[in-house]
């Protein structure tokens, strides 16, 4: 995939993360694509995913398939 400009960005996380940074930020605003960051570090690389990836992504932590 191409360089993304995420300078659009708007991030988002969880309001169940609580203060203490252990989080993911997901930007799903810009066209075609769904950003995912570490929260700690918000100049650090971001993951890039297409909307079917994440909606698989999020269908399969719901059903528990990622559980340990």
């Amino acid at each position: 995939m191409d360089q993304v400009n995420l300078d659009e960005a708007e991030w988002r996380k969880s309001t169940a993360s609580g203060d203490n940074g252990q989080c993911v930020e997901v930007a799903t605003n810009l066209p075609g694509i769904v950003a995912v960051r570490d929260s700690k570090n918000p100049q650090g690389p971001a993951l890039i995913f297409t909307p079917g990836e994440w909606k698989a992504f999020l269908t399969g932590a719901g059903k528990g398939e990622f559980d340990i």
